[in-house]
């Protein structure tokens, strides 16, 4: 196998278990190597038959903003199973055979020493329950004591209806191009942070499936998924992160 990396990949975040580390961000550093097969990409020279490296920095930085972890163990295990998973329905790209992930929290004993922990994993141990819907189908990525990790995949012609959460608050990450979020055009790579009572929708155009990576905290719950009527929310959106805003 080849091996992509990204490499001194840096963000603030939530990962602690102390006081001090669950009110305030502190820097987190990754390090990922994805170990598959790029020989097809460089005969086809096409960014489908590997994985785009932007992409799935700007989805490794929106897991670690969105999830508050208090271990490296559990933020690291997550996520190694989002890049282990098996492309969505309709996404074109390279499998990943294993990967490694290490994490170093840089700040953590101060000037004493600096802690990290690498686990690497192989795509056989990523297995998730994937949960049929109305929509279309929820891969259940990981589920922890404080938040789910979602990919809600959009059946062409289909929609999440309005809805609300009066418990959860839900963050989403549109991965697809073509997605209508709250009726609107929505870019690949962007964000929306959904507090509780804030009505929002999406709509699928398109004729392939659109893909939304969510984060629920605390994980979800059925009952708290209510369907409303009116208008939607007008939350802004958070523009694409970093290096794939701009690019194509």
């Amino acid at each position: 196998m080849d091996v992509l990396r990204i490499e001194e990949l840096m963000v603030d975040c939530v990962v602690g278990v102390y006081p001090h580390e669950r009110n305030a961000s502190q820097p987190l550093r990754v390090d990922v190597e994805m170990h598959l097969q790029t020989e097809t990409a460089a005969v086809k020279e096409s960014l489908r038959s590997t994985v785009d490296y932007a992409a799935t920095a700007s989805q490794l930085v929106f897991l670690l903003r969105s999830c508050r972890f208090r271990l490296l163990e559990t933020a690291a295990h997550v996520l190694a199973r989002y890049i282990l998973a098996p492309p969505a329905p309709d996404e074109r790209r390279a499998q990943i055979d294993s990967a490694v992930v290490r994490l170093t929290k840089p700040g953590a004993l101060r000037s004493f020493a600096i802690p990290s922990l690498e686990i690497e994993r192989s795509a056989s141990w990523c297995k998730f329950e994937v949960e049929n819907k109305p929509f279309g189908t929820v891969d259940v990525i990981y589920e922890t004591k404080g938040a789910g990790i979602y990919r809600l995949n959009v059946a062409p012609g289909k929609g999440i209806p309005l809805h609300m959460h009066q418990q959860m608050r839900e963050s989403e990450m549109v991965l697809g191009d073509g997605l209508l979020c709250q009726e609107q055009p929505c870019a690949p790579g962007t964000v929306h942070r959904w507090p509780r009572g804030a009505a929002h929708r999406y709509t699928n155009p398109t004729d392939r499936h659109q893909t939304i990576l969510c984060v629920d905290s605390p994980r979800f719950m059925p009952e708290d998924e209510i369907e409303v009527a009116g208008e939607p929310a007008d939350v802004p959106a958070e523009p694409p992160w970093g290096p794939i805003a701009g690019l194509g």
